[in-house]
């Protein structure tokens, strides 16, 4: 666990390669999806696939993970891109102030919400990351906001409530929408992105490339 800047108890999970000390490590920072979802203890393939090929994986449940109570969860309402990210920056500086990683090899990698708070940290933070990997990740609010399929309409309330209403909280939006920030990334990002989404649309990562294309 450690404090954010804000003076909150941030828990999570940090898996070390096996034979090493357990400092100055390469580190793959891997934020989870939902964002209202958490990292839990037990066997995942994809950390000890990592961990085997000797980084350490770093995985925090940021404020708005659930498990933590009602306080802790509301506390990341129209957080996205802002406290929540912090959370996740904090606990890399946390990481480095320990010595556990090595500054200049730490990577951020995450599916969905991992996806958007890896082109926040990308574009928000971009010289903390010597590269990133943003799968299904949500790069503009306003069109993840509108791409809901028919089926969510019901939801769509609590969304604007929880992530940010299109029209009044649209300048909120725009500043945490990594797309509208893409001249700020200097670190190599790679995106995957599956047709079909019927959740995060690929329009989320056609058009962020179709921006980085843009800055050459």
């Amino acid at each position: 666990k450690y404090m954010s800047r804000d003076g909150l108890t941030i828990n999570g999970y940090l898996t070390l390669p096996k034979g090493t000390n357990g400092k100055n490590l390469p580190v793959v920072v891997n934020p989870h999806g939902g964002p209202w979802a958490r990292d839990s203890w037990g066997y995942n393939s994809e950390v000890q696939f990592l961990a085997n090929r000797g980084f350490a994986v770093f995985q925090m449940n940021f404020r708005g993970s659930t498990g933590y109570g009602k306080d802790f969860w509301e506390k990341s309402f129209k957080q996205w891109g802002k406290n929540m990210q912090n959370d996740i920056t904090d606990g890399v500086d946390w990481l480095i102030k320990e010595g556990i990683a090595d500054p200049d090899k730490i990577a951020i990698y995450g599916a969905s919400y991992g996806g958007y708070a890896t082109l926040a940290g990308l574009t928000f933070t971009p010289d903390l990351y010597a590269c990133g990997v943003d799968y299904v990740g949500v790069s503009s609010l306003f069109t993840f906001m509108e791409s809901m399929p028919p089926y969510w309409e019901l939801y769509r309330e609590m969304m604007y409530e929880m992530v940010g209403d299109v029209e009044k909280d649209s300048a909120m939006l725009r500043e945490v929408s990594p797309v509208f920030h893409v001249d700020k990334i200097k670190a190599p990002l790679f995106i995957a992105q599956g047709k079909n989404d019927p959740r995060v649309n690929v329009d989320e990562s056609d058009q962020i490339v179709k921006a980085m294309k843009k800055q050459r």
